[in-house]
């Protein structure tokens, strides 16, 4: 069997997947930074894949890049590859730097139903991002002492601009840091609950995607469903992984 590669362009990081008979063989990440096309230049420095798959927010500019390349949605592409990696999970939760997806899987990494958030930054990498900037930190950092904190107030508005304003008034109140930056994870959590809630929450989760990086989210997460979630060694990888599955199974 030939190799396959899977490429997920996404907002804040670029990642490569390549297969050769049925083991992964190579992974990559770039940052996406704001020239994706330099990027993508520079991850195929040696030569693009004979056989590659897109997806992510910047495909069809990969694709534009490299014609020959195949497009995959994001959903198909992150159900195929959360599904390999835990072919028991009935549920994914992908939280990436730009959008949110909670997607019912089906046997073989098949979508049922999905919900996605792409509208705005609100509930994903980019509103933590924003936030732990405003506070002086890097999202680990943020996430770090987050994971301190015992009393956190109850945060209202997801809008990134509202938020800070929501902490700098809490903050003058007396609030701690550490609740403010509990209070603004939890508030991420809560809006993940109820996409789940709308594709029919059912376990096992599994949860994909760079913010599934953040042991703070993955707790707050698996507090608010009831249980357990399962992340993958390397969950921003899961998009890239799916693609590269994808293609196989289109072009055997």
């Amino acid at each position: 069997m030939s190799e396959v590669a899977g490429l997920d362009v996404g907002s804040r990081a670029i990642k490569l997947v390549v297969r050769r008979e049925g083991e992964t063989i190579l992974s990559r990440r770039l940052p996406t930074t704001f020239d994706p096309a330099g990027q993508l230049r520079q991850l195929f420095a040696d030569g693009v894949p004979k056989r590659l798959a897109v997806t992510g927010y910047g495909r069809e500019l990969a694709r534009e890049l490299y014609p020959t390349a195949r497009a995959v949605t994001e959903i198909k592409a992150h159900a195929l590859g959360g599904a390999s990696l835990f072919p028991q999970a009935a549920t994914l939760l992908d939280i990436g730097g730009q959008d949110t997806k909670a997607i019912a899987l089906l046997p073989g990494g098949r979508v049922g139903r999905f919900e996605m958030n792409d509208r705005c930054a609100a509930g994903t990498g980019k509103f933590l991002e924003y936030v732990a900037t405003a506070f002086g930190l890097s999202v680990a950092a943020f996430a770090a002492l987050a994971l301190t904190g015992d009393d956190p107030p109850l945060i209202s508005s997801m809008c990134t601009v509202f938020a800070e304003t929501e902490a700098t008034t809490l903050m003058a109140r007396g609030v701690s840091q550490a609740n403010i930056a509990l209070g603004l994870h939890k508030a991420v959590a809560g809006r993940t609950l109820a996409m789940l809630g709308r594709v029919g929450l059912t376990p096992p989760v599994v949860f994909v995607g760079g913010v599934a990086q953040n042991p703070c989210l993955v707790r707050l997460v698996a507090e608010a469903v009831g249980f357990d979630v399962l992340v993958p060694e390397a969950p921003d990888m899961t998009g890239a992984l799916g693609a590269a599955l994808w293609l196989a199974a289109e072009t055997p």
